[in-house]
């Protein structure tokens, strides 16, 4: 089974370096090697397990996502481990918790000036330590020790398995999950924080049975090939989020494109674009959808309301393209001169292009003496699409 590594931005001496990972084969074999990545890059193991629920989530995974089970069995085998035994989880491939405050926007091809469908994202995330943040919410001191930033580590990871879909996903600290990502049918998703306002610390319960917040994604591009696709696994899928709720940008090639989210109570809802672009930050959608009828933000709210309307205004009208959604995304870039309360920066843009399947992506290298941010270039991951694929287009 070929495996690649390589460092494609950032170095030791920025605040982040990016990764990419490229492995190939059967799911087992790139189980392996994601976990054996894992290992290196977060030190990475394996927490015991409670073995009814071990038991009763390899049962969901084989009916529900074969590819994540066949994965885990790579895992164990990396570790010299029986996944049958129950006795460890065995996904979960990260040292460090998730979640993320951001902005997203979908343009239907329709909508285009070159009729193809973009989705682009800026990832916006706490320049700290999981422990400083933790202590920083709680209104503790910030502690002592040389914990790296959680967000430092990021990995670009392109599967192309025996049996489809190949994908190309961007993970901040996850190497099971990922923050965004496209398939080789041009279905790509985005995770964002749902209501920051109400943004605490993740429960401490471990893993539950069904998909987690992080891994809701990779579910999605593993098991579907379009939005409708992707509805109709999220209302049969079982979710946990441990706290820190989530809701989902959706989008694919043909125009369909819609933000998944939960309410407090466990209502779901399938939020869709009225006509034109599709955008989304840090609150629920279903709730506050009018960008001229917004609440006032507030110190908790991380500028939510004020990005949506932003990234709406620039997002409506014709003309809409690739380069009219960066400077979209632009226009809402959390820096050192905005006002959060909290120490958070844009850590990438992304934008895909789900007709050629291409994830491009600019990442933060740290900011310049005049406190304005360095990006790398943009960098370009295709995802591997077959010809028989192609051939469709």
């Amino acid at each position: 089974m070929p495996v690649t590594t390589e460092t494609v931005a950032g170095s030791s001496t920025d605040f982040l370096a990016v990764r990419h990972v490229t492995a190939s084969g059967s799911q087992v074999e790139i189980g392996r090697a994601l976990a054996a990545q894992a290992r290196q890059a977060y030190d990475w193991t394996p927490v015991p397990a409670d073995r009814v629920k071990a038991r009763a989530r390899r049962a969901w995974f084989a009916r529900h996502w074969p590819q994540h089970l066949e994965r885990m069995q790579g895992a164990a085998e990396a570790l010299g481990l029986d996944l049958e035994a129950d006795e460890v989880y065995l996904d979960g491939l990260t040292g460090i918790p998730t979640g993320s405050a951001c902005s997203a926007s979908y343009y239907p091809p329709a909508s285009t000036v070159d009729g193809r469908a973009v989705l682009g994202r800026n990832y916006d995330f706490f320049t700290t330590s999981a422990t400083a943040l933790f202590a920083l919410l709680a209104g503790a001191p910030a502690p002592d020790g040389n914990e790296p930033p959680m967000s430092s580590r990021p990995h670009v990871l392109t599967s192309v398995p025996d049996g489809g879909p190949a994908t190309t996903v961007l993970s901040m600290n996850e190497l099971d999950g990922c923050m965004e990502g496209i398939n080789e049918h041009g279905l790509a998703v985005a995770l964002l924080i749902a209501d920051a306002e109400s943004a605490s610390g993740p429960v401490d319960a471990g893993p539950q049975v069904g998909v987690s917040s992080v891994q809701l994604p990779r579910f999605l591009l593993d098991t579907c090939a379009t939005a409708a696709e992707a509805v109709d696994a999220l209302l049969g899928a079982k979710q946990y989020d441990l706290g820190t709720p989530l809701h989902y940008l959706v989008a694919d090639r043909s125009g369909d494109a819609f933000v998944w989210e939960r309410g407090p109570g466990g209502d779901e809802h399938v939020v869709r674009a009225a006509g034109g672009a599709l955008c989304v930050t840090n609150h629920l959608l279903h709730r506050h959808r009018d960008p001229a009828d917004l609440p006032v933000d507030n110190a908790e709210t991380m500028l939510t309301y004020q990005r949506y309307r932003t990234i709406s205004e620039r997002s409506a009208g014709e003309g809409l393209s690739g380069d009219r959604m960066r400077e979209a995304l632009d226009a809402v870039r959390v820096d050192a001169t905005t006002d959060t309360g909290y120490p958070v920066r844009t850590v990438w843009r992304t934008v895909f292009d789900l007709e050629l399947g291409t994830m491009a992506t600019q990442f933060y290298l740290g900011d310049a003496a005049d406190g304005a941010p360095r990006y790398s270039p943009e960098l370009e991951f295709a995802v591997a699409v077959p010809a028989a694929v192609l051939g469709e287009r």
